[in-house]
């Protein structure tokens, strides 16, 4: 007898920096989504595919909601809000350790109406101090009635297993929606332009802001069966576009190696990685980038 497939749709939200893309890897069991210390480092909704017995969850991790400054906050937002839209379950993810400042209690608000079933992730539980966990739990709860309450860390994998079952067994029964091996629906020419980003933002830190972003110009196989991907980093000063390239070039040949064994690992053949940086001023005023971005124009 074969048994009844499950699939469903669960769109992971909350504030920025609350580790959503390290949960959907996490859950997923490998890397799908970009990620950094850096808050807002995810910028379109993006879907992770994790399987457990015969239930698909497809996990959209959407960027952080927060009050937007400018056109590109503007847009990621609209991609998180939209990334909920025909979900069969909203999981607010939560940093435990950070607190529920007035940015997760107005999420909170703007989600308490809606008709979706909705859980709470209490993540970064192995850095919080747990009778404060407990406190934020009881005061998120009062604001909205949340069907259940998780506290777990994706960063260790405490409590992902129950979390993940728990996951399945809430998805509806219908035929899965990706092949077994699929982890996302990002294309490799996209999932490139992201590995090389999260090396700035990881190498950088506080040299670079928002003001740059990834676009991968060409992405090719090789007859030998390796990859030839040219990016273009856009930024909007030449003070920027030196710090990239640091001292003699130093920099961006450290960005460029580290993100070449990053994709060589998850692509699984050799890669050849060519990075040019461009200065662009408003570049993030352009629609085609943000085309590039899988990002709608917010006016």
């Amino acid at each position: 007898m074969t048994q009844t497939q499950h699939c469903g749709l669960v769109a992971v939200v909350g504030a920025p920096n609350a580790g959503k893309s390290t949960l959907v890897n996490a859950l997923v069991g490998q890397k799908v989504a970009i990620v950094s210390p850096k808050a807002q480092t995810t910028r379109t909704k993006l879907l992770g595919v994790a399987i457990e017995d015969d239930a698909q969850i497809l996990l959209v991790d959407t960027p952080g909601i927060f009050e937007p400054q400018r056109r590109l906050d503007r847009a990621m937002v609209a991609a998180a809000w939209t990334g909920t839209e025909g979900a069969d379950l909203i999981a607010l993810v939560v940093d435990g350790k950070g607190g529920i400042g007035g940015k997760v209690e107005r999420i909170a608000e703007a989600l308490k109406d809606r008709p979706e079933p909705k859980i709470l992730i209490l993540n970064k539980v192995d850095l919080a101090d747990k009778p404060r966990l407990l406190l934020h739990a009881e005061k998120l709860n009062a604001l909205m009635p949340f069907a259940d309450t998780w506290f777990v860390s994706a960063q260790t994998g405490d409590g992902l297993a129950e979390l993940k079952s728990a996951l399945a067994r809430a998805m509806p029964a219908g035929p899965w929606h990706y092949p077994e091996d699929q982890v996302s629906d990002a294309t490799e020419r996209a999932l490139a332009s992201e590995v090389t980003r999260e090396q700035l933002y990881l190498q950088l830190h506080a040299e670079l802001p928002y003001a740059s972003t990834v676009e991968t110009e060409k992405y090719s196989e090789r007859e030998d069966g390796s990859v030839e991907i040219h990016q273009q980093i856009l930024v909007e000063r030449p003070t920027q576009r030196a710090i990239i390239l640091g001292k003699g070039g130093s920099r961006i040949k450290e960005i460029g190696a580290r993100a070449r064994t990053e994709l060589a690992s998850i692509l699984g053949s050799p890669v050849h990685l060519y990075l040019h940086v461009k200065v662009k001023p408003g570049w993030d005023e352009d629609r085609e980038v943000y085309r590039g971005l899988g990002l709608d124009w917010v006016e």
